[in-house]
């Protein structure tokens, strides 16, 4: 089993002045490669997503979900609109590499510790802003939560059925991935740093990070002046790739390429439609989506679902059951990686990090820390070193 000592982030300390999501995740991915991660949180309630449940932790009133996001780390308070507690905060970034920070534009700077302010400070810090729309235009100051970004980026638009509603992505896709683009920029500029010496100011937001998810939309209508609408379960690029009705049970289907097309229509029985005009190429089943799927979803709808999920199998065309949550949760194929871990010391289960280094999966070393639980631990011994 991998040790702290021996994973890729060993010896780096990272400063997380974050809540929510997005940044106490990229402290978490930090956390579980082996960085030291002390959570900054204020006196008073702490990072609000401790609140955010049912569920619970089993003997707390700590949230499920604040458990899962914070195992790794040590907690210490301060309450920054002090400006004896900012000094705490400056002794901290003495002894650290990087520093996360989520609080609003605006704010760091009536503080003094924004990215120009603090990397000054500190020639060698990572200083890592995470916000809602970035650093610049007219909504840099506004507040932003997924749902929010779902829907002024542009995904909500392009997610459900056409003759519905638009609708949310139910994972929250914005967070998590801007929490990763983070430590991706933490990462690049600690590979910089070991070259030059110096730190970086790495911005990233969550509305960067929406443009980004529908890139290929927005790319396509730059190129051709029309706008995306909603395809269901269904791609705008590849057809079939969609969820179909089996007689029980629905399955996706994602034919990508002509032979698999060919494979697939032979199961279903019509080997015609690979040799169709109309369905011949990916570009033809693009523009004869609306004759072709219905004749599909006929097919599709003699079979049960893991019968023809095995005959698709057997010849290679890509396909899967519509799991819920209990089924992944009791599927073989998630015991079989082993990413659901024990937290040590409270029992709770959770999903831990989807990387593993020499074919082992970090575990957590610790729980998530009770609010302020290392201020001693922190304050007395390791400023003391300063």
């Amino acid at each position: 089993m991998n040790t702290t000592e021996n994973l890729p982030l060993a010896g780096v300390r990272v400063i997380e002045v974050a809540h929510a999501l997005a940044g106490p995740l990229a402290g978490n991915i930090m956390a579980d490669m082996g960085a030291d991660v002390i959570k900054v949180e204020k006196p008073n309630g702490g990072d609000d997503a401790r609140q955010w449940g049912p569920p619970f932790g089993p003997n707390d009133l700590t949230s499920l979900y604040f458990h899962a996001q914070n195992r790794n780390k040590r907690s210490v308070t301060l309450d920054l609109k002090s400006a004896e507690d900012v000094e705490k905060l400056n002794a901290l970034c003495e002894t650290a590499d990087i520093l996360i920070q989520t609080l609003r534009p605006g704010l760091v700077e009536q503080l003094g510790i924004d990215g120009e302010t603090m990397c000054a400070r500190f020639p060698r810090l990572i200083y890592c802003n995470i916000s809602a729309f970035g650093q610049t235009g007219p909504m840099y100051k506004n507040p932003g939560f997924d749902p929010l970004l779902q829907a002024y980026g542009g995904i909500m638009s392009i997610t459900g059925r056409p003759e519905e509603e638009p609708t949310f992505n139910g994972a929250s896709i914005n967070d998590k991935a801007t929490g990763m683009f983070c430590v991706i920029g933490a990462l690049g500029a600690l590979r910089k740093r070991d070259l030059t010496g110096c730190g970086s100011i790495v911005d990233t937001s969550l509305f960067e990070t929406a443009v980004h998810w529908v890139e290929g939309p927005l790319n396509a209508h730059i190129a051709t002046g029309r706008i995306p609408g909603r395809h269901g379960t269904g791609s705008a690029f590849i057809v079939p790739y969609q969820v179909f009705e089996a007689s029980d049970l629905p399955l996706v289907i994602a034919a990508g390429n002509d032979p698999m097309f060919a494979s697939c229509s032979a199961v279903l029985g019509h080997p015609e439609w690979s040799a169709d005009p109309r369905f011949q190429t990916a570009p033809q089943r693009v523009r004869n989506k609306e004759a072709l799927i219905p004749a599909m979803s006929a097919a599709v709808a003699l079979h049960t679902r893991d019968a023809l999920i095995s005959a698709l199998e057997a010849v290679g065309v890509p396909c899967a059951p519509v799991n819920n949550i209990k089924e992944l949760a009791e599927s073989e194929q998630l015991a079989a990686v082993d990413i659901l871990q024990d937290l040590p010391g409270n029992g709770i289960r959770v999903v831990g990090l989807p990387i593993s280094f020499d074919r082992q999966r970090p575990r957590s070393a610790r729980p998530a820390p009770g609010l302020g639980e290392h201020n001693a631990e922190v304050f007395d011994e390791l400023l003391s070193k300063v």
